[in-house]
């Protein structure tokens, strides 16, 4: 096959940025300058010119030797690690099970249709489990740790991979036809969420379908419009004269579970979703420009005028938001929580902060974006669930620049403060909102390299940010204050808030890791020598904390052509001797990511997401060709000829059970 044969076969409906330019055009110094700025002053006392200095006086292996001591007595970790590679199936350490737990398409009712991939239809879809699961998380029944309701995020849809017959030849070539009505409609059934209880029987997690709170979001579940741009006319439609009310959710990557015990859906790439041009000089139109809609991805465009924005200009002011969901009543009406701003989401991980007030930590997921925090204007009530339901409704969002001394600041995007002001087009806290990029844009936040998850740590105080990427740093960039230029492997940031605290406005920074193969000296990565081949890893994409406060991070883009293996989860010391020492404890089967992960309270289950297995195999010698319904490189998890690829959620258990990696 040609190298350029699978976008025309298969647009991209992932839209996860891997190839995108990127939107921000201000002058705002990016990441890899101001990191390289600082190891450029203090490498010589510490870091790795430290170690080229003491190496001319200490010969290598006893340098080499030292360290592996070191790190050998340290690790938090204890598992058999995995070997790296790519193959057909999915592949845990010795001593573990990964069980599957649901797969698309998977009965959530005791109502719900069995799964038929050649018969779909958007009601049986609305009662099964979606497609493309993202974010996983657990909210306890009861106070146990063996009974719960599993939350799970429906991203994004692959139709070469759902639909039978949707791929045929042509002149030779492979393409990808048109999507029926019909087709569209499953997609929007299939993206959203899953709520639904679970329980831990002998060992092993089951569905219980008969859960009073099981539920679907999907495209077309009505939600509300919250926070300071609620019924702002930017947000008003035709379907919609309030500006208080919308139809749905979609491309719902990470996501987060409160303190208060809700769900929250992070919506990311909804630019893809839009189709049709703006009427000549509308004043969305730099606006959109600053969020790259329209991408036209999908076609739902031409079966639904909502996302054409020629018949609906404002409808994708009404996506980029996060969601909140009360999981405790399935008729509940979700709310877009406008406070927390609109970017391309990845996330919105939250910790109570010394105060009592609650700070949620948000990415926004595109090269040379920003990290930003939100801390709830009210206190946390952990006696009074009612009382802390609307915490998101007020608050103050930060945005966060990245000094060269290795400190920090959080810039508050608050309306007339500082040039968040009408004369630089910001009449009302609404619109620092809707254009929350743009407020970063003009307060000076530091450009990013793909910020996606951002995980607080409540046992050590720290708060980690995953970097996945930016091959767009071009060589002519190079200089002495930015060695890293098309960072194709990303790095991991490891934040210290000021006095411990974590709703505070200022705080360090330190490079936890630069990824890549260690093994390549021009990739510059950081790994500690005790890593092995199988340990290092490459783009960083989500990441957990479990309750011993370890740091576990599952990884989104190491091509088996590039790299020799798939995606999948690595164990990361933070703390001591073994520190920036990983470890491999699971690997997805070809094509796909990883995503969540989770871990239950007691740390003896990791709930996993493998997200489009099978998505790709042309550069893997077990397949040599693009994959598609017909032709799959993988028939994972089921190896059934009369079933497609389907990704799943797996929940991962010590054999005999005990803690994991303990």
């Amino acid at each position: 096959m040609t190298e350029d044969l699978c976008p025309k076969m298969f647009p991209t409906t992932q839209l996860e940025e891997a190839d995108g330019d990127g939107h921000n055009s201000s002058l705002n110094p990016t990441m890899g300058e101001i990191i390289s700025r600082r190891f450029s002053r203090r490498d010589f006392l510490q870091g790795s010119l430290a170690v080229s200095a003491i190496a001319a006086t200490v010969s290598p292996v006893a340098l080499m030797t030292a360290e592996k001591a070191r790190a050998a007595t340290g690790s938090a970790f204890s598992f058999p690690e995995v070997e790296a590679g790519v193959d057909a199936n999915h592949h845990v350490a010795e001593g573990y099970d990964a069980d599957v737990l649901l797969r698309w398409g998977d009965a959530l009712f005791p109502d719900s249709p069995e799964f038929d991939p050649v018969n779909q239809t958007a009601e049986a879809q609305a009662r099964q489990f979606g497609y493309n699961n993202d974010y996983v998380g657990f909210i306890p029944l009861g106070g146990a740790a063996d009974h719960g309701l599993l939350v799970v995020n429906h991203e994004y849809t692959n139709p070469h991979l759902m639909f039978p017959g949707l791929v045929k030849v042509v002149d030779g070539k492979l393409e990808q036809g048109p999507l029926t009505q019909e087709q569209v409609d499953v997609e929007m059934a299939a993206h959203g969420g899953t709520i639904v209880e679970i329980r831990r029987v002998d060992g092993k997690w089951q569905v219980v379908r008969e859960g009073k709170n099981n539920r679907r979001i999907t495209v077309n579940t009505e939600m509300q419009i919250t926070g300071p741009a609620a019924g702002n006319d930017r947000l008003k439609t035709s379907a919609d004269s309030t500006g208080t009310k919308v139809i749905g959710t979609l491309n719902n990557c990470a996501g987060g579970v409160t303190p208060w015990g809700t769900y929250i859906m992070a919506e990311e790439n909804f630019h893809g979703y839009f189709m049709g041009e703006l009427p000549a000089g509308h004043p969305e139109a730099s606006n959109y420009e600053r969020y790259g809609v329209p991408e036209g991805s999908y076609e739902w465009g031409r079966f639904y005028d909502r996302f054409d924005l020629s018949k609906e200009p404002n409808e994708p002011n009404r996506f980029g938001w996060v969601v909140e969901v009360d999981v405790s009543d399935p008729n509940s009406v979700p709310k877009k929580r406008t406070a927390l701003g609109r970017t391309k989401h990845e996330g919105a991980e939250s910790i109570v902060a010394k105060n009592g007030k609650v700070v949620f930590y948000l990415g926004d997921d595109e090269r040379f974006d920003y990290v930003y925090k939100f801390v709830t204007e009210g206190t946390y009530n952990p006696d009074d669930r009612a009382a802390n339901m609307d915490l998101l409704e007020a608050g103050t969002l930060y945005v966060a620049k990245f000094n060269e001394d290795g400190s920090m600041g959080w810039l508050p995007l608050v309306h007339g403060q500082g040039p968040l002001t009408a004369e630089n087009g910001f009449a009302s806290q609404a619109d620092v909102l809707i254009e929350t990029r743009r407020a970063g844009d003009v307060l000076g936040a530091t450009k990013m390299d793909r910020p996606e998850d951002v995980q607080p740590n409540e046992v050590n105080g720290k708060v980690y940010v995953m970097l996945t990427n930016n091959t767009k740093r071009k060589a002519d960039e190079v200089d002495a204050a930015n060695p890293r230029a098309e960072n194709a492997f990303g790095h991991i940031i490891e934040i210290s808030e000021a006095d411990g605290d974590f709703s505070a406005t200022s705080g360090k920074w330190e490079v936890l890791l630069k990824c890549g193969d260690p093994s390549v000296a021009e990739v510059g990565a950081t790994f500690s020598t005790e890593t092995t081949k199988n340990g290092w890893f490459g783009m960083p994409d989500n990441c957990a904390v479990d309750s011993a406060g370890r740091l576990w991070v599952s990884t989104d883009g190491n091509s088996n052509e590039a790299t020799g293996r798939t995606d999948g989860l690595w164990a990361v010391d933070t703390e001591g001797d073994a520190r920036a020492t990983s470890r491999l404890f699971f690997r997805v089967p070809v094509g796909a990511e990883l995503c969540g992960p989770l871990f239950t309270p007691d740390d003896e289950t990791a709930f996993v997401a493998v997200q489009h297995p099978g998505d790709g195999g042309e550069d893997w010698g077990g397949h040599g060709r693009p994959s598609y319904y017909e032709d799959l490189s993988t028939r994972w998890p089921d190896f059934k000829d009369d079933m497609p690829v389907r990704p799943s959620v797996l929940a991962i258990t010590k054999v005999g059970g005990g803690k994991i990696a303990v």
